[in-house]
């Protein structure tokens, strides 16, 4: 009878045990998920915050070179680069972010990320005094290209089938409107080559630093501004420019101040925004969003081209205004 009796207090037992089992293994899988979803959730949002953010860079720092006539990008951009210096120095001090003092050690970590940055600001600015807006935007598609190829073989990363021929689909589609172009100029076409090469050779860059672990996103930012000051300034004194930005008349003027310095903290904004959707994601997917973006623009210039032709009573000239302000401020990102 004991033996019989004991059975049923063991069945029980048993099944008890295979049920915390299994609530043991879901339990598990619980948090893998959540991290999943929340990785994907975050490669989204900083996709999506790389494009707005460069949208809107370049719809405020319109306003100060457009509306405001404000003499110089270089000048524009030294304000960006002490905004992000200032603003990065404060969150470190106040413990919000974190990265490391500055060392001997330092300047090679970060090289040569600010030569591709430079190299990228300068082809950039050429380009746009020498093409039209769309067919700058049609060669800029060769950068998706490069970075494609740059990842391959400094990164070791094979993007799939389908994402290559996307890519060749593209640069098929820019060749073909790069033939039936009139207005071929040799130097415009060297400036915007060179500026994918430089855009995509910055964005393997950053991709790698942020592997290599060594400075962080915020040391690679605040790094990289700081280091960006003394040949933004050299470029400042040599277009001539420093003397148009000392003697602006409406340096008192409040509205314009407050649209300087939104524009500047833009601009921090902004590389942020780059660092965080190439962490989060891939060189080419930056690369991408960043084209996506451009093709918005040029529908924006298009409209405001003909908005501004009724007053300027020359669609063309308006047009090309618009086009070398706009790019010149978004500084080719």
């Amino acid at each position: 009878m004991n033996e019989h009796a004991s059975k049923p207090v063991d069945f029980p037992n048993v099944s008890s045990k295979n049920h915390q089992i299994q609530i043991d293994v879901s339990s598990e899988k619980t948090p893998n998920e959540a991290e999943k979803a929340n990785l994907y959730f975050w490669r989204l949002f900083s996709a999506g915050f790389y494009g707005i953010s460069s949208f809107l860079v370049i719809v405020v720092n319109k306003v100060v070179l457009t509306n405001y006539k404000f003499p110089s990008t270089h000048a524009l951009g030294i304000g960006q680069m002490s905004v992000t210096i200032l603003t990065l120095y404060i969150g470190r001090s106040l413990n919000i972010v974190k990265f490391p003092s500055i060392s001997s050690d330092v300047p090679k970590k970060i090289w040569p990320l600010p030569l591709f940055f430079i190299g990228n600001l300068v082809c950039g600015l050429g380009g746009t005094k020498h093409l039209s807006l769309p067919m700058f935007t049609v060669l800029r598609r060769f950068t998706i290209l490069m970075t494609l190829i740059g990842e391959y073989f400094i990164l070791n990363t094979r993007q799939s089938l389908p994402i290559v021929a996307t890519v060749i689909a593209m640069v098929g589609g820019a060749i073909i409107a790069a033939v039936d172009d009139l207005s071929f100029e040799v130097r415009g076409y060297l400036f915007v080559l060179c500026n994918d090469f430089f855009t995509a050779a910055n964005n393997i860059c950053v991709k790698k630093k942020l592997d290599a672990r060594d400075l962080g996103k915020y040391g690679l930012l605040f790094y990289n501004a700081l280091f960006m000051i003394l040949p933004l300034t050299v470029l400042w004194w040599y277009s001539g420019e420093i003397e148009k930005t000392l003697t602006f008349y409406k340096w008192l003027d409040i509205t314009f101040l407050t649209s300087f310095l939104m524009s500047c903290f833009m601009g921090f904004v902004l590389m942020y925004s780059t660092v965080l959707c190439t962490a989060y994601n891939s060189a080419l997917t930056t690369t991408i969003v960043g084209v996506i973006k451009n093709i918005l623009v040029t529908y924006i210039g298009m409209y405001l081209g003909v908005q501004s032709s009724q007053q300027l009573l020359r669609k063309d000239k308006a047009y090309e205004f618009y086009s070398l302000k706009c790019h010149q401020c978004a500084y080719i990102y």
